[in-house]
């Protein structure tokens, strides 16, 4: 491209891309990555996918309001229109100073992301983003603007328009293009347009006030009122339909003095902070938090640990399951529902799939909970950050009135990732140990994302609507933070800032501000210095130092609980788990908090002898772990339960029992309520019975005894807990919103590739036979010739190969691979041999070898090719 080219003001979108640098690509490409998805090959391929409507929605929804303002305002400008017709429609006719500063920065953005292009004395909206924000009647522009006086008198007869002149004190013309164009000027020119206005009734002035923020459209009757008359005839009402007007634009912008919106908003609104605790308090609340949801997740999976409840034929849980699961872990069932997807968005349960499918526990708990506790709360706290399915919308609705279960399909929100990072930034952004104020944190992702489709509802006449899925996602984030020990007390936590790679936050100078939830602070206005989710190796490091930061909070786990004469034993902090296992057998939980309380009971006894304990080594565990003396009644409860245990045996026949005692067969036999096992006597020691051996050891257990099962050799049958496991599963992947971003590497191998393709298709060329004398340069903007593949016969190709070789010039060809696909290419050939070319391809940067019958043509390039 020459000089003079270069220099000249772009002609297409195509054009500008052409002209910016590789820094300059990349910031587009990295913004925008769905259009490096695949690799284009050619910038005026790239152009093309930046103007697709699927493409400039995707980038008008990723926005803040400002710069969607901005889009909106270039929507309703003349096209092409200047830097300061744009900054008057933003700023007013008085030039709002702070919208004066802030449009650099979203222009800039806008330019960067390729919606805007063009020189700043002719900035050009892309045309599908014109169409998808200009007014329309279908679908009204955010601005509240209507048609301009042009496009509202399209269908409008001459004699019509002509006695609208007049009524204004214009002079007639003698067509309707000009007339159109003088009453446009006429309503564009602040003192004609003053003096027209001040001739007119205050019920006309009221009417026009009705519509100036929009809608603009307004209904009429055949016969109006005269102060309707009175704007109709002068064309500051024109009519669009029958009993229907419209306020021109020009009108509407003069009644606005000049503002295409009534209230910009160029500066983010500020994340206002509720209270402030000591930062001390924040981590030490945290700390708690992050311990007591190791618990809970804990006893869920031991709660499941023997086979968890039935998948849906349509997967996930049934309602009746996340109940009993509620009750279990004492939670009410949405609380339930996160827990459940937290363990199972960090692959620690799946379904066995079997054919009588139920959740289980997987392999890859037993490898967590060999973790430190530290590591195990990062596990659980990353696969919580990352994570794409939304416990939130459980119990809801799906698109086809289907309701939404936990565990089950379509609970991805691809957005939930980038907003969870955003909410915890924004924490991360006010002073250490501030919690928010709730409503302020949604008010400012409301600005940095406000569209949520195409057309966008006009939301400057009222207040915000919070039932948005950001909206959603970010209170389900408060709450879920502070459930998982992010958060302490509604402010971010030092593992929690940690964890988001967010820098460490200043103490404040200032004395401590009380804690009282009423307390405010002062408003926070900057902008965090977090803005988008780590990359995979920096989130790894953002890990280790959470968990690093986090170790020295949790307590340390005790040896030792307190056990009382009523049967309980207490345990004043975290236990170690080892005890905390075995504890979590031979008794059961009866209060959590603080302090943990368990209760001994002959069920939970027998229990522990069920898994392989005998009545010593419990004996000897209670007296090790104990800091007060073994109560007589726990030590009677043991060994009374311990002389019935293994007395009867169970195995398979079906099943029988055995048992040396024939009167305790004879006392079993004679109880009506085993009629249902069908047991019938073998020997005088052994009884066969029709049920399996799991129904009749529940059913002798039913009836008072103590059975243990046991094995064909005939020991004692030790049942675990932990007896049950999926196969190896791996953890769902997230549903990602979009193409992901490319790294570095992928965007300097693009931009080479697309910089290199676009050589092969605008380098000016010799005409060849049969070319009419055109070449690659006369394409236009975008390149040669519409792309058409050079044409020679082979006799040609060869022989302007082989002076290629001695000359050293480069040549154009058209080349088709064995796919059938077809490319230019720009080439410097070294050797052609055994029809073969080998040649330094300026496309590809590298030295390739062509079969010659897959060149289409050859051409020579132009003198003055660059």
């Amino acid at each position: 491209m020459s000089t003079e080219e270069k220099s000249a003001a772009p002609r297409s979108l195509a054009e500008a891309l052409r002209a910016r640098d590789d820094v300059s690509l990349a910031a587009l490409l990295r913004s925008r990555p769905d259009l490096i998805t695949p690799v284009p090959t050619d910038l005026t391929q790239l152009a093309t996918r930046a103007g697709t409507r699927a493409s400039v929605v995707r980038a008008l929804e990723r926005l803040d309001r400002f710069a969607l303002q901005t889009a909106e305002a270039l929507a309703v400008a003349p096209d092409p229109a200047s830097y300061g017709e744009l900054r008057a429609l933003m700023g007013g006719d008085e030039e709002d100073p702070v919208v004066s500063a802030a449009l650099p920065r979203a222009a800039a953005l806008l330019r960067e992301q390729a919606l805007v292009w063009g020189a700043d004395d002719r900035l050009r909206l892309v045309r599908t983003a014109r169409e998808l924000l200009a007014p329309s009647p279908q679908h009204p522009s955010p601005t509240g603007l209507g048609p301009t006086v042009r496009e509202a008198t399209a269908g409008m007869s001459p004699g019509r328009i002509q006695e609208i002149l007049a009524a204004v004190g214009l002079s007639s013309t003698h067509d309707s293009v000009s007339a159109v164009s003088a009453l446009g000027d006429l309503f564009a020119d602040r003192r004609r347009m003053a003096a027209l206005l001040s001739g007119l009734p205050e019920e006309s002035r009221q009417v026009l006030d009705r519509l100036v923020w929009g809608p603009p459209y307004g209904q009429v009757t055949h016969d109006p009122a005269a102060h309707l008359r009175a704007l109709l005839d002068r064309g500051l009402l024109l009519p669009t339909a029958p009993g229907t007007v419209v306020l021109p634009r020009e009108v509407a912008l003069h009644l606005r003095a000049g503002r295409a919106h009534r209230l910009p908003e160029p500066v983010p609104p500020p994340v206002e902070a509720a209270a402030t605790h000591r930062p001390q308090m924040v981590d030490a609340t945290a700390a708690g938090q992050a311990l007591a949801a190791l618990g809970v997740v804990d006893e869920l999976l031991k709660e499941w640990d023997e086979g968890g409840p039935a998948v849906l034929r349509a997967g996930g849980l049934s309602v009746r399951d996340l109940k009993r699961t509620a009750v279990a872990l004492d939670v009410p069932e949405p609380v339930a529902a996160f827990w459940v997807e937290l363990a199972y968005g960090a692959g620690l349960i799946a379904s066995d799939g079997e054919a009588d499918e139920r959740y289980a526990a997987t392999p890859a708990y037993d490898e967590w909970r060999e973790l430190p506790p530290a590591e195990r709360w990062t596990h659980l706290a990353g696969a919580w950050l990352t994570a794409t399915r939304t416990p939130g919308v459980v119990g809801g609705r799906d698109a086809k009135d289907r309701t939404l279960s936990a565990l089950g399909p379509n609970l991805d929100r691809s957005a939930a990732p980038e907003v969870r990072h955003r909410v915890l930034a924004l924490l991360a952004g006010l002073p250490e140990g501030a919690s928010p104020v709730e409503e302020s944190v949604l008010a400012r992702l409301r600005w940095e994302r406000p569209l949520r489709g195409p057309q966008r509802e006009q939301r400057d006449m009222g207040p915000a609507r919070d039932d948005d899925l950001r909206s959603r996602v970010a209170r389900w984030t408060l709450s879920e933070a502070e459930l998982l020990g992010v958060t302490g007390r509604g402010a971010l936590a030092a593992p929690g800032r940690a964890l988001i790679g967010a820098p460490e936050a200043p103490r404040p100078a200032a004395r401590a501000e009380p804690e009282g939830p009423g307390d405010k602070l002062p408003v926070h206005h900057h902008t965090p210095p977090v803005a988008a989710p780590p990359a995979s190796a920096e989130r790894a490091a953002a890990t280790a130092t959470a968990a690093r930061l986090l170790e020295p909070l949790f307590p340390e786990p005790l040896d030792h609980v307190l056990l009382q004469a009523d049967l309980t034993a207490v345990a004043p902090g975290p236990l170690e788990r080892g005890l905390a296992d075995v504890l979590g057998v031979l008794a059961d939980v009866e209060s959590k908090g603080g302090a943990t309380v368990y209760r001994f009971t002959p069920g939970s006894v027998r229990r522990a002898l069920d898994a392989g304990r005998s009545a010593a080594d419990l004996h000897a565990f209670l007296a090790r772990h104990s800091r007060t003396p073994v109560p007589q009644p726990l030590t009677y409860l043991i060994d009374d339960v311990a002389r019935r245990h293994g007395r009867l045996r169970v195995g398979a026949a079906s099943a029988y029992v055995r048992c040396d005692d024939d009167a305790t067969l004879d006392e079993i036999l004679a109880d009506k309520r085993a009629a249902g096992l069908g047991l019938r006597r073998l020997a005088p020691t052994v009884l066969a019975a029709q049920a399996d051996p799991a129904a009749l050891l529940e059913g002798l257990r039913a009836l008072g005894f103590a059975p243990a099962a046991e094995s064909a050799a005939g020991d004692v049958l030790i049942a675990r807990a932990d007896s049950h496991r999926t196969p190896p599963r791996t953890a769902p992947v997230p549903v990602p919103d979009g193409p992901p971003a490319p790294d570095d590497t992928l965007l300097t191998a693009a931009i080479r590739a697309v910089r290199a393709g676009d050589l092969a298709s605008t380098t000016p060329r010799k005409p060849g036979p049969g070319d009419g004398g055109g070449g690659a340069g006369d394409g236009g903007e975008d390149g040669a010739r519409g792309g058409e593949l050079p044409r020679t016969g082979a006799a040609e190709t060869l022989a302007t190969m082989q002076a290629a070789v001695l000359t050293g010039e480069a040549l154009w060809i058209g080349y088709v691979n064995a796919e059938g696909a077809a490319s230019q290419r720009v080439i410097a050939p070294i050797r052609v041999e055994g029809g073969f070319v080998t040649a330094y391809d300026h496309t590809a940067d590298e030295v390739r070898t062509y079969p010659l019958h897959r060149v289409t043509g050859v051409a020579e390039l132009a003198d003055d090719a660059g």
